[in-house]
């Protein structure tokens, strides 16, 4: 790839993923004030879908306008039971109450990329995962908080699928990339229509 490639997102995992695909990012994290954005498009009704395509097209384009002759990928990823979007757990009660939340019953993630490029949206794409949580003991919330706080404090809905949180589930459905918060294969697969990249 000839252009530069930027991702507006400080997330260690889709800077992996995109590496691990063959890519080499620059990573300029996008610095925008999600959760006043995120409340005002609940307020307004807007779908946990397009709340995600909003806050992961809001990324690509702060950076995009500092950066016009690159491409630039925004990420955003929602954690919704219904039409409640689960946020990050603010302390070890909170995560412990979200996991509550989702024990017995099933959730959704929605995965938003928006690649922009000459300072506009070029690309976009939502995917959606459908988890099922097990019933959760009192006893395995507070240890698996305890044992894993550091990590899921980051994490919407107070799990990482690719560390111990896997434990939590009963089945998913849905793209395995998309859970890790990037429609990879979807972004390639465009890139690799574009010839950008090699196939």
């Amino acid at each position: 790839m000839t252009k530069e490639f930027i991702l507006a997102s400080g997330s260690e995992i889709r800077l992996r993923l995109l590496e691990n695909a063959g890519l080499s990012p620059t990573v300029k994290v996008a610095r925008i004030d999600e959760d006043p954005i995120r409340r005002s498009l609940e307020a307004e009704g807007v779908s946990p879908r397009d709340i995600a395509d909003a806050l992961a097209e809001g990324k690509a384009h702060k950076v995009a306008t500092q950066k016009p002759g690159a491409f630039v990928l925004g990420c955003d990823q929602i954690a919704a039971i219904g039409s409640e979007i689960l946020s990050k757990p603010l302390t070890k009660d909170h995560a412990i109450a979200q996991l509550s939340r989702l024990s017995g019953r099933t959730h959704h993630l929605y995965s938003a990329a928006v690649l922009y490029e000459h300072g506009r949206p070029v690309w976009r794409f939502v995917g959606k995962v459908s988890l099922d949580v097990h019933e959760i003991s009192e006893a395995y919330k507070e240890s698996y908080v305890a044992r894993n706080w550091e990590s899921i404090r980051h994490s919407v809905g107070a799990y990482k699928l690719e560390e111990e949180g896997v434990r939590l589930f009963s089945a998913i459905r849905g793209d395995y990339f998309h859970v890790l918060g990037l429609p990879l294969v979807e972004l390639l697969s465009y890139l690799s229509e574009r010839g950008v990249l090699e196939r």
